[in-house]
């Protein structure tokens, strides 16, 4: 026997699921005789590749993770007193262990399916409650990308909602003493949309003047002062203009929350609850605000409603209000959340109590007070009159540059201004780190002798009786119940079993690419030299995100074939946005401002028209065929009535119809020749990487959507990433940063506020692609052909079709057609939650044609897997057939019914005339496995009609009860 010694385990053949015996039976099935024959009737020959990528080779897991250990390890981790909203934090084990590192909690979908979900979304009741009642306010939403989309979001929100005296009033007045980052984010929000923003001090501010709708402050601000904004707010109030803060949750245990000044708008980050810094996220913003805004409100809201029972129940409340609904006519194209960080967030929260917290922000202000007081004693001013947690020095310019250099020396990492030197306190500092402090300002003295002062035990604070809080928070039993790690570790697991996530079974969700996200590629997430660096740090002690940065950014460019990558947005809808205004900066720089059309297919996503009006665009649609496609010869005829206006094309490709459009390079030609753009939506880049690309179609710049084609985990709705890729001419305007040198020669104002965006998840797709190499990624979009065409191939005699390419095929998604079960009563929603009993998440519901559903398998799930999922779809059509022959009732049957929880199976009665068994295990296959839903069908009218989101009252409970008993 003969023994390969350069054999290697592959990492694609753990990712790939299907074996090469699979491979060959679906072949059989579908009738094909070869993948590549499959891939050839699916993909049109004149958008192939012509060579394979240029990647490097295929590393295995444990070769990745030695390897980018080296490359983290040349970050250098100095002690942060940087601030600027990103402080150090620390994690609690309980948390890290049981949802961070946790694939019960990060594999699962943004739970549009809540019954499946009531986990997560009592979790994000406690984020929303913490929040409202830290704020002072009374509703808040389930989490932003980061604080400086949430201040934008809030100015657009205020514009919006100006009162009938102010519909024309233009003006939004930002503070100076606002974060830099939130300032310029708000830049790049107002200019395209004709917002007139002014920036300046408190006494420049004219409340009278009728042009101005609202105002942004900061507080505490960004130099660490802490001031009453009451009667500003209350004159603001006087003259019609509406006031919106940007805070720190950790302050308003010990401050005045903005709430009880009058603000209409609270936003901020939740980061220093439990989130590592990052380099810049993924971190949880906040938006609260008073309940009149509900309807306008952007993003989640979780609510309370009630199932069939009348037991009380979690959802999505107000999705009538969304941007997948309004399209062009929203004024936000958030379409997701931070779920798992604000999940962690309020879980902090929980853990620690009011009492815990205050305690933690009670200690940060002593350590403050302390310093302040220390460095006074040696001839240093600190000019603020009243602060939380940050100090501001007063230096000259010697003096400064002196105690950089010695603080550099001791791994110390401050913030310096003109005149100024600031510090932040957080969590994670202590007595000792005060002396520290204190030996690196003596240095810079001319005291021939200093003495350490004696650490003392207590500090008196600094917070006047007029700034401290004296209302309570936090009040719900949940934050007073699991101080204790056992306690804490059984609640979140008992969150967890009510979720169905990827740990379960296979969801099927077309354009949401619900695949495995690997354990080698998570692991690096939770390094410390990954998650504690701040984003602002010298570049020097960044060397290792820096070089995986580069080699990201020159992977995704060669996967697409564009000249460049901007890894700066952090989701796939603020990809869109930041195309879009690339696209409006390169024809601004032609002298071609006049370019405001965009054209886009009726089958894109609702975040595509949003997106374009953010970015100062007109939306005009263009019709489908009745194949699905882009309806051409319309096409055309728009692209020529509007040719001297047109600024771009925004096309999703495959579309999201799962289609390969064989018109596309002659579309995309049209809108070259009339001076336009082409912007291609991402969503759908699995099924062309390594067979085809942006760049061969014919496109200029292309988000990606690193959350789904790269394995970044859904995480119940977030985070993502939206890096864009661009073409040579639209490098230049790649946008920047104010603290950092990022983007193009001509860069844009930020779409993100920390450089990179969310920094620390980005070695999750760098590990998948440096794992899989350039055969693995080709492989593996193949496969996500295969397994779509193969259940295709299982479910179209019961299923109609409604789109497929020329041949017959599918892409790497299709579209069930269960329109026509109307006829018997049955909606397409009752399928999905049918599909519940059997152990399933439905495939996307109604989107983009209503009354259908559409599945995309992924490459990394099994033929057993899909062959369960097909036995279900089949057994799920055989119950619909027994209505349409009059066998069973219209209106009470098993899908009218589902899900059927246990509690309802174990019921001393049993009104249906089906079986129990047949209710609870529909198929063999379940009794292994078994799913319980912990909820039934919830009623969603009656949580819009009766809105609720803040954590359900203990006593409400006892009611339930009462009531069931």
């Amino acid at each position: 026997m003969k023994i390969n010694l350069a054999s290697s385990e592959k990492f694609k053949n753990r990712h790939i699921a299907p074996s090469e015996n699979d491979i060959q039976s679906m072949l059989d099935a579908i009738g094909v005789s070869s993948l590549d024959t499959l891939i050839d009737e699916t993909i049109p020959q004149s958008i192939r590749l012509k060579k394979p990528l240029q990647l490097p080779k295929a590393l295995s897991e444990t070769a990745f993770l030695k390897s980018f250990k080296k490359t983290a390890g040349k970050n250098q981790l100095y002690k942060s007193y940087i601030g600027l909203g990103y402080y150090d934090t620390l994690v609690p084990g309980v948390i890290q262990r049981n949802i961070l590192e946790n694939p019960g909690w990060y594999t699962a979908y943004t739970p549009y399916q809540a019954e499946i979900a009531q986990g997560r979304l009592e979790a994000l009741i406690n984020f929303q409650t913490m929040v409202a009642e830290l704020t002072g306010m009374e509703l808040a939403n389930a989490s932003l990308l980061d604080e400086g989309t949430a201040a934008g979001e809030a100015m657009t929100m205020l514009h919006a909602s100006r009162p009938r005296a102010k519909k024309q009033a233009n003006r939004f007045f930002v503070d100076e003493n606002v974060f830099e980052q939130t300032k310029e984010i708000l830049k790049t929000r107002a200019l395209p949309v004709g917002i007139d923003l002014f920036f300046g001090t408190l006494q420049e501010l004219d409340l009278t003047d009728p042009d101005l709708f609202g105002l942004l402050l900061q507080y505490p601000n960004a130099d660490g002062e802490v001031i009453d904004y009451s009667r500003l707010v209350e004159a603001a109030r006087e003259n019609s203009v509406f006031t919106a803060f940007s805070t720190d949750l950790l302050s308003l245990t010990l401050l005045k929350p903005p709430g009880e000044m009058g603000a209409d708008v609270v936003i901020g980050s939740s980061q220093r609850f439990g989130v590592p810094m990052g380099f810049g996220g993924p971190h949880a913003a906040f938006f609260a605000t008073k309940e009149a805004f509900k309807r306008q409100i952007p993003g989640r809201i979780i609510g309370v409603s009630v199932d069939k029972s009348g037991k009380n129940a979690y959802r999505m409340a107000l999705q009538t209000r969304e941007q997948h609904i309004k399209r062009e006519k929203a004024t936000s194209n958030i379409c997701t959340a931070q779920v798992l960080l604000a999940v962690m967030a309020g879980m902090y929260a929980v853990y620690h109590g009011p009492k815990g917290l205050k305690a933690i922000a009670s200690r940060t202000h002593g350590l403050a007070v302390m310093t302040a007081d220390w460095l006074s004693q040696l001839g240093y001013e600190q000019v603020n009159k009243v602060f939380f947690d940050t100090i501001r020095i007063r230096v000259d310019e010697v003096q400064k540059e002196k105690i950089r250099a010695f603080a550099l020396s001791k791994r110390l990492n401050f913030r310096y201004e003109k005149e100024y030197i600031l510090l932040s306190f957080d969590q994670v500092k202590n007595r000792a780190d005060v002396v520290e402090l204190y030996e690196v300002f003596a240095k810079s003295t001319n005291l021939l002798q200093v003495a350490t002062p004696a650490v003392p035990d207590q500090v008196e604070g600094i917070i006047p009786a007029g700034l401290e809080r004296t209302s309570s928070y936090l009040d719900h039993e949940v934050f007073h119940r699991y101080h204790s790690e056992h306690e804490m570790l059984r609640y979140m697991k008992r969150l967890e079993n009510k979720d169905l996530s990827l740990v379960h079974s296979m969801i099927s969700l077309g354009s949401c690419t619900m695949k495995l996200n690997a354990t080698a590629e998570m692991i690096p997430v939770t390094w410390p030299e990954i998650g504690q660096l701040h984003p602002f740090v010298p570049q020097d002690q960044a060397a290792g995100y820096y070089e995986m940065f580069q080699e990201l950014r020159n992977w995704l460019s060669e996967i697409t074939g564009f000249a460049d990558t901007s890894l700066q947005p952090n989701s796939g809808a603020q990809g869109e946005y930041a195309g879009l205004m690339v696209i409006r900066a390169y024809h601004m720089s032609r002298g071609e401002e006049f370019r405001n059309i965009v054209l886009i297919p009726t089958s894109a996503h609702g975040t595509n028209p949003a997106s374009a009006v953010m970015a100062g665009m007109q939306v005009v649609l263009v019709p489908c065929d009745e194949r699905g496609n882009i309806d051409v010869e319309a096409f055309r005829e728009l692209a020529t009535k509007y040719k001297d206006r047109l600024a771009a094309l925004m096309v999703t490709y495959p579309s999201t119809h799962g289609v390969f459009e064989e018109a596309i390079q002659e579309i995309c030609a049209l809108v070259h020749e009339y001076g336009g753009q082409v912007y291609m939506d991402g969503a759908n880049m699995n099924a062309q990487v390594g067979l085809t690309s942006p760049g061969m179609i014919g496109a200029d710049v292309c988000h990606l959507n690193l959350h789904k084609t790269f394995c970044i985990p859904h995480g119940g709705g977030g985070p993502g990433m939206g890096p864009i890729c661009v073409a040579k001419h639209l490098a230049p305007f790649l946008p920047g940063n104010p603290f950092v040198r990022t983007g193009g020669t001509a860069a844009i104002s930020p779409i993100s506020a920390a450089p990179y965006g969310s920094a620390s998840i980005l070695p999750i797709s760098y590990a998948y692609i440096a794992m899989m190499g350039e055969k693995g990624l080709a492989h593996a979009t193949k496969m996500a052909i295969l397994n779509t065409n193969y259940i295709k191939k299982r479910l179209e005699a019961d299923y109609p079709i409604l789109y497929t390419g020329s041949k017959g095929r599918a892409a790497h998604e299709m579209i069930l057609d269960c329109r026509n079960f109307k006829e018997c009563g049955v909606e397409v929603e009752d399928i999905a939650k049918r599909l519940m009993d059997y152990g399933f998440h439905a495939p996307t519901v109604s989107f983009p044609v209503s009354g259908t559903l559409m599945v995309e398998p992924t490459e990394s799930e099994s033929k057993a897997e899909l062959d369960r999922f097909c036995d279900a779809m089949i057994a799920i059509r055989q119950e619909i057939r027994e209505i349409e022959e009059g066998k069973v009732d219209r209106v009470s049957n098993l899908l009218k019914n589902a899900p059927h929880t246990a509690e309802v199976l174990l019921g001393d009665t049993w009104e249906f005339a089906y079986s129990r068994e047949r209710a609870a295990y529909p198929l063999p296959f379940v009794k292994e496995n078994k799913f319980w839903p912990t909820v039934g069908r919830i009623d969603a009218a009656y949580g819009d009609r009766n809105l609720m989101c803040s954590c359900i009252p203990t006593a409400a409970y006892e009611e339930e009860k009462e009531a069931v008993e």
